[in-house]
């Protein structure tokens, strides 16, 4: 798909059907989306209409406008990228001789390390839930498998085969396949037992029988986060506990990149940093 006009708000059309093509995932797509869109209706309060109107000035009233409004630093810079990335594409398929975003500078901002929950902060989850045998299942899979939150609400009953399970491909996501341990098989054979009966063939199901949703999946797990007394967890940090504590048993960095679906080795590499940054900030506490 080529970018053919000048004009914003087609030449944004245009863009995202472009990265559909290049198989960006869905969610990406979306956020590109709506950056694109608010520089777009930026710009019309100036009057431009055309990528082609729009100069480094104009770029950099944007990113103080989003300040202004409120964003974070953290929420400008994605918009930053959004925005370079639509002028690069502009120029690449020759709509523009110059990119206006190439000075576009980041505001600063602190990248938190992923939050990684303690032994005894896991184990009072599952505390929390061990009355509940859908959210039992649920939670034991992110702690024992690193899935994603997506991935969980996607899985189907024929992707549950002995101690394995099947993560289908999607988006630019290739199939894989997952092992279960004991804890995390056990759990879901009790929630088979009292699965509620339904046509459909989702894994998890609400108690009316319909597919149990990516949102309301979130709400529940923050919910037994509130009751086992765990503060600022999210439902990925479940993940980053996975990834860490298969990392610090020993097991292969290649390996528990190909488990959780990481695309980059690198981006698995990372949480090799953070260990050895605890290790490190441990052995200064033995040390005083």
């Amino acid at each position: 798909m080529a970018i053919t006009t000048d004009n914003l708000t087609q030449a944004h059309k245009e863009f995202l059907q472009f990265l559909e093509e290049k198989g960006r995932a869905s969610a990406t797509i979306l956020a590109y989306g709506s950056d694109l869109q608010q520089l777009i209706d930026f710009a019309k309060t100036k009057g431009k209409n055309k990528a082609s109107d729009i100069n480094p000035q104009d770029l950099k009233e944007f990113k103080k406008h989003l300040s202004q409004e409120g964003y974070t630093p953290k929420s400008i810079s994605r918009k930053i990228n959004s925005t370079r990335t639509f002028f690069k594409i502009l120029v690449k398929h020759k709509i523009l001789a110059t990119n206006p975003a190439t000075n576009l500078t980041h505001p600063k901002y602190e990248v938190k390390p992923p939050r990684v929950l303690s032994k005894m902060e896991y184990m009072a989850l599952r505390d929390a839930a061990r009355h509940d045998v859908r959210m039992s299942a649920i939670i034991e899979l992110f702690l024992q498998t690193g899935i994603r939150i997506g991935e969980l609400a996607g899985l189907k009953l024929e992707d549950i085969k002995d101690e394995v399970i099947t993560i289908k491909a999607y988006e630019s996501q290739p199939e894989r396949e997952v092992p279960l341990n004991k804890a995390a098989k056990q759990a879901i054979d009790d929630y088979l037992k009292q699965r509620p009966k339904s046509k459909s063939d989702v894994l998890f199901l609400t108690k009316s029988g319909r597919p149990f949703l990516i949102r309301n999946i979130r709400s529940a797990v923050n919910r037994f986060f509130k009751l086992a007394g765990i503060k600022d967890a999210t439902v990925n940090d479940l993940r980053h506990t996975f990834i860490v504590q298969q990392l610090k048993a020993g097991v292969p960095l290649v390996l528990v990149s190909q488990l959780v679906g990481h695309k980059r080795l690198s981006t698995t590499e990372k949480y090799l940093k953070l260990i050895r940054q605890k290790s490190a900030d441990k052995m200064k506490i033995k040390e005083l």
